[in-house]
């Protein structure tokens, strides 16, 4: 699912053919794409409409083929699959949701049916269900083993239509880090791309979260506070850090004060040259990798107490925020 090998094209339209079969339609022509960005736009020549156009959610020729062959194609049919799901498909589902979906939502859109074909009949899982399965419906053996070889040849970077099926190479790069509980994995880079592929198309991603380039490669105070979003802001200012974003955005300590719902944690208030004032606090709530996030929040310009401006962030007084014993 994450292999930045180059694909053995051979194998991967040998493994793809036999899906097709398994499903009683003819092997496909393929066309093979640079990157799933281009994948879009692809299709045979001569046929009208592209690849991204002809699709309709799971409504295609190849999909209706798949799904009519029942519900063999989801672990979560299997009544006794649930150590499986626990220690095998949530884990890869998870790095799924965090690694590919990102891609693919960048290149093709988080609403496009391409998405919807990708989590179904891509995903990672498939070989190891396949062969947690394969003694108990021999039956269906033909088609889990003609979707596992694909997997293992191609990863999850193909589509299939009736008579093409467009099939991308993986990542050039691909650098991720590990999160949370389950050692989920996510994509991250602090010096360059965090996905690149060979014809040059690239994301940058900062600890899981999508960013713009000069988030990574040059972030700065005045683009920060150019910036709209508020998650590609606090990825920025994270990956500056606080000091120098505050020294570059000329803003000047006022007070500090120890946080009474974070404790060992303190407030800092800070004021602004455009009559506005920014606390910074130290979130109450880990994260997944154990840390916790400094973050800043507008206040209005006419408080000046770190613990009233607190306060106000969450609609107290400042004698009710005094007394909290934990804050999230």
């Amino acid at each position: 699912m994450l292999s930045t090998a180059p694909t053995d094209r051979p194998a991967a339209e040998a493994a793809i053919s036999r899906v097709y079969e398994s499903a009683g339609l003819s092997p496909p022509r393929f066309r093979w794409v640079s990157s799933p960005l281009i994948a879009l736009s692809t299709g045979e020549p001569g046929v009208p409409g592209q690849l991204g156009q002809r699709y309709s959610d799971l409504d295609g020729t190849v999909p209706q083929a798949l799904l009519s062959l029942g519900s063999d194609i989801h672990p979560r049919a299997e009544a006794s699959s649930r150590l499986f799901e626990m220690w095998v498909s949530a884990p890869l589902s998870a790095s799924w949701r965090s690694c590919v979906e990102p891609i693919l939502d960048a290149a093709h859109g988080r609403r496009s049916p391409l998405l919807s074909w990708n989590s179904r009949f891509g995903i990672g899982w498939i070989p190891a269900w396949f062969d947690f399965v394969r003694g108990r419906r021999p039956g269906t053996a033909r088609l889990w083993d003609a979707l596992a070889a694909t997997v293992n040849a191609c990863g999850p970077w193909w589509w299939a239509d009736e008579r093409v099926c467009v099939v991308a190479d993986p990542p050039e790069t691909l650098f991720m880090e590990t999160a949370g509980d389950h050692d989920e994995m996510r994509p991250h880079c602090a010096d360059g791309p965090a996905v690149r592929f060979r014809d040059g198309w690239e994301l940058y991603f900062w600890h899981g979260t999508q960013v713009p380039e000069w988030v990574i490669t040059d972030p700065t105070a005045a683009a920060i506070d150019r910036e709209t979003n508020v998650e590609v802001r606090r990825c920025a200012i994270e990956h500056l850090g606080w000091p120098a974003y505050l020294e570059q955005a000329g803003m000047r300590l006022m007070a500090t004060a120890p946080d009474p719902g974070n404790r060992g944690s303190e407030l800092m208030l800070y004021d602004l040259p455009r009559n506005e004032r920014v606390l910074v606090a130290v979130n109450g709530s880990v994260e997944r990798d154990g840390t916790r996030r400094r973050y800043g929040l507008t206040v209005p310009g006419h408080i000046d107490d770190p613990l009233a401006a607190a306060a106000w962030t969450y609609g107290l007084s400042r004698a009710q925020y005094a007394q909290l014993l934990h804050r999230t």
